[in-house]
Order: structure tokens, then sequence, then C-alpha cells
């Protein structure tokens, strides 16, 4: 047994925000009670908690692992190490692997990995179309009997509306959401950062923010005829949040997530450096803005990471040649609480984005109560620290905010009532 002691526990799915005890048995959650009420912790190793939030645990609902197929950047084993230390105790991994997890054996490997050498969770996410090329529907229905909570060919779109519909269809009647990678290939083709300004002045192609919003608005008219839950991956551009914003309005099951780097950086960041280089591209000033205001007001969901490691020898390039993404678990919490020390959002809205925003979207339910799963984030709102790169978790080290000055951190992550890291 463990006994968390004397921490402030905040869950949004309770609306709970009070000094409380914790009793964990075995993977559950046995007991909460006041400070030295619990009545059952006398044999209970003790984890002083004083000064410290006691969260659900936070989930990602948007990573690349690698495995299978390019464990050169990452593994499973090492990407959920990093998520650990970012304070997540579940992730959702992306299908782009090689092979890609478009049928049930790739995903039972996944799983299989994931209880064998994963530090937390794995909940994979399964490809919308046979190998993501956009020619014909996966073996969804497979796959999600095999361990899949949602579908996506992330890193590219669903191909054309009428595969879209018909993933769409299929989804609902599974229950699965479709997750979106909003992109109209035609108006990104080739581009490298977003169109602007600073595109011209660096001479760098640029994807206007109209490819997302294209798509974005293309999917919200599909989810519409068919009923299907749509999420809107890595938004970016202030016109899909305002489609999102009209979605909900409407009723629809539309869902967005916004990823730390798209609410910190803008597009004048970028400056050569490939660290700054993803897909969507870094986007302007107003587009931040309208990002940091659907945070607040509740059109966003979710904080995701869109957790994207590449070795090295592959980023470490001329910025045209470099592949697109950025590291994400270690910095995430970071990011998000100087909105908080900025007074963007409040601390039980952050919680939300990481808990109950992201656990919504997928259909599950996240809380701390007493018989639920004893899945944890500990963290603090003031511990100073400096992100070094080289002591990742992770494979690789192409992260922007390297050598960046924090106020607040995960400090432990509790997974089926198991401490898988502490600071």
């Amino acid at each position: 047994m463990l006994l968390i002691k004397d921490g402030r526990v905040l869950d949004p799915a309770t609306k709970t925000d009070a000094a409380q005890d914790i009793l964990l048995d075995g993977e559950k959650i046995a007991e909460i009670a006041a400070p030295g009420k619990v009545t059952r912790a006398r044999d209970a190793e003790i984890f002083d908690a004083a000064g410290l939030i006691i969260a659900p645990g936070f989930i990602d609902m948007h990573v690349h692992l690698r495995e299978p197929g390019q464990e050169s950047s990452e593994s499973i084993e090492s990407g959920t190490r990093a998520a650990a230390r970012g304070g997540f105790t579940a992730v959702c991994c992306m299908p782009n692997t090689k092979p890609v997890n478009d049928n049930a054996s790739v995903t039972r490997f996944i799983v299989d990995r994931a209880k064998s050498t994963g530090s937390v969770r794995v909940w994979p996410i399964g490809a919308a179309s046979v190998g993501s090329k956009g020619e014909n529907i996966a073996e969804i229905a497979a796959m999600k009997e095999a361990g899949i909570v949602a579908v996506s060919d992330d890193g590219k779109p669903i191909a054309t509306a009428k595969l879209a519909r018909q993933v769409m269809d299929y989804c609902q009647s599974l229950d699965l959401p479709v997750i979106e990678h909003a992109e109209d290939v035609s108006l990104a083709h080739g581009a490298v950062m977003r169109e602007g300004v600073t595109s011209a002045r660096l001479g760098l192609r640029g994807m206007p923010a109209a490819a997302e919003a294209v798509c974005v608005a293309r999917d919200v008219q599909l989810a519409e005829l068919t009923d299907a839950r749509l999420h809107i991956a890595h938004l970016s551009a202030r016109s899909s949040l305002e489609l999102v914003r009209w979605a909900k309005q409407r009723g629809l099951k539309v869902t967005c997530e916004v990823t730390p780097h798209h609410f910190t950086l803008i597009d004048e960041d970028v400056q050569y450096d490939s660290r700054f280089k993803m897909n969507p591209p870094l986007a302007a000033r107003e587009d931040r803005e309208a990002l940091l205001a659907g945070l607040a007001d509740g059109t966003v969901d979710a904080i995701a990471t869109d957790h994207a490691p590449h070795e090295p020898a592959l980023k470490d390039v001329e910025f045209d040649r470099a592949p697109f993404g950025i590291l994400g678990f270690e910095t995430a919490l970071g990011l998000a609480l100087e909105l908080l020390h900025s007074g963007k959002i409040t601390l039980q809205r952050m919680v939300e984005l990481f808990t109950t925003g992201p656990a919504r979207v997928l259909g599950l339910e996240r809380k701390i109560a007493e018989n639920e799963a004893a899945d944890l984030t500990i963290f603090s709102t003031d511990h100073e620290w400096i992100f070094n790169v080289k002591e990742s978790s992770s494979k690789s080290r192409n992260s922007p905010f390297d050598g960046r000055s924090f106020k607040g951190a995960p400090m432990a992550t509790i997974v089926a009532g198991r401490v898988v890291w502490k600071r």
C-alpha cells in the first residue's frame, strides 16, 4: 500500500479541490480522506505530497513512439520513460509506424510490447486507411478488438471526402473517434513552414493557414452528415478554431487539441533552425492568441504533445530537408504552467486539459475516487528547473526548448498504484 499524504487533490471530474490523503492498495485507490483521517494505512509506504498538486493521471492523446520500425529514433520503452518524466500516465500512439498500424496484428504487437517494456499505459490509434495511403478503409473493427482507441492517418489527412465519410460512418457504428490531421495537401505541397512575412523573409516555402482550415471545414460537414465523433489533431490556426467553435455550438461531436509548441512559439521563432520545424508549422502571432483564448474558454478539449522524436542524423540537416516534429513529453507541463503563471488559464482548467478533457474525447472516464484505477500525476506549480535535452529519456534530442527555464514541474507519476517515476 502507498499513502499519499498532505497533498492538494485537484480533480475536474469530481470538482474536488481540497487537502486530502489518498491510500493506494494494489492497482486501485482504496481510500480518500481528510489529512490524517485515512483508516487503513497502518503498514503503508508514505509519499509526502505537502505543497504539491495531486491530479488524475495525465493523458497524452497524440504521440509517436516509432516502434515498430523506427527504433533508432524512439521505442516504446524509451518513449514511455520520457512520458513518465513528463507526468503522463497514458499515451495514445499514432499509427505511422513501419509497418503502419492498419491491422490487428500490428495493434497486438504494440499492446504486448507496451505491457512488457512500457512505463505507462499505451493506447494505440489505428490507421483509417490501409497503409495510411488514403485508398481503402483499414481493418478498423479488428483493430478495435485488439485495443485501438481511435483511428487516424496522422502525418497526412484522410485523403478524400468520400473515404473520410466512409471512415466516419464505420467509426460511428463502432463508437470510435476519428482523429484528423487537417491539411489540404494541394495547398500544403512542398511547404516547410507557415506562409507569411517570415517565410518570405527567410525564402522558405510557406503553407497557408487555409490549408488546415479547408480540411477542418470539410470534416465538420462530414461529421454533421454521419453523426461521427471527429477530433482535430494539433489545431494551429484561428480559422480552424472558429470552425470547431461553430460545430460545438451546433451540437456536433467535434473536439480539438492544441500542442504546447503551438501555444508557446510562433513562425518568427523559426530562423532556419530545424528544431522549430513541425507540422502543422508554427503559426502567426494572431493564431497563437486565438489558441490561448480557446484554451481558456473551453473550445479546446485537450493539450497533446505530438511528441515526434527524430534521431540527430535525420534532424541535423538543412531546414528544407529535415523531417517535421519535435520532442514534447518532458516540457509539456512546464509550458502549460507558464499560461497559469501569466494568468491566461486557471489551474483547474489546465488540469482538465491534461485529464478529463482527453478522456472525454476518447470516451473514457478519468477521476480520483475510491475503487478507481490508481493513476495519478503529482506536480509542483513552483519548482524551478531547466530543461536539458541531453538528460531526456527519449532517444532523440530534437527540442526547441533545450535550456529553457521553468517554474513548476511533474514530481511523480503513478501508474496502477506504482510510482514509475519520481523527481
